[in-house]
């Protein structure tokens, strides 16, 4: 599989399902995932992180993995949200916790839905993003590049991945963040 292909997942949850605990949750997601037939080509280590933003709640578990990017878009989300929806995983509150969040990263070189389009939600300030979600796919994921806890796992898994509109890897992102932010993230 070329980079141009690779579908980038950022995992994590911070609450229990059941009797699994967010890391348990994690894995038998992708267990869940390989069941609706994605080809799962790697996944990164597990790490625990403080959850987003600070104060949020419990520490989160957060992992990364490539998929093989066959589907379009808006069908690898609707598999992503099938899953989560498995695990329990509501969405009643914007950046609260959850037993489960896969969210759909990247798609090789890919923009959505244009150009303009992307930069508008890159562009919101903190407290525009806190209140106001995307009601379609964006991708690359607007913010990815600004989150410890999405590069740290995604590098291990694709390192040299390049941002279609910043022109950067997750190499290089992940090393233009500051020191504290990359060592908040911990391997479990």
């Amino acid at each position: 599989m070329t980079l141009d292909q690779q579908c980038l997942i950022a995992m994590g949850g911070n609450l229990p399902f059941g009797d699994l605990d967010p890391a348990a949750t994690l894995s038998e997601a992708l267990v869940r995932l390989r069941e609706e037939g994605a080809e799962i080509v790697a996944v990164s280590r597990f790490f625990r992180t403080p959850a987003f933003p600070a104060g949020a709640g419990p520490d989160y578990v957060n992992a990364a993995a490539v998929l093989q990017g066959a589907q379009e878009p808006e069908a690898m989300l609707a598999l992503l949200h099938r899953v989560e929806a498995v695990f329990g995983r509501r969405r009643e509150t914007r950046w609260g916790g959850r037993t489960l969040d896969l969210d759909l990263i990247a798609m090789g070189a890919r923009i959505l839905p244009d150009r303009a389009g992307f930069e508008a939600w890159r562009s919101l300030t903190p407290e525009a993003q806190q209140s106001h979600a995307p009601d379609r796919l964006i991708l690359p994921h607007p913010r990815l590049h600004e989150r410890a806890f999405v590069l740290v796992p995604l590098a291990e898994v694709a390192p040299d991945w390049v941002h279609p509109v910043l022109g950067r890897s997750v190499r290089e992102m992940l090393a233009a963040l500051p020191e504290a932010a990359r060592d908040a993230v911990d391997p479990l």
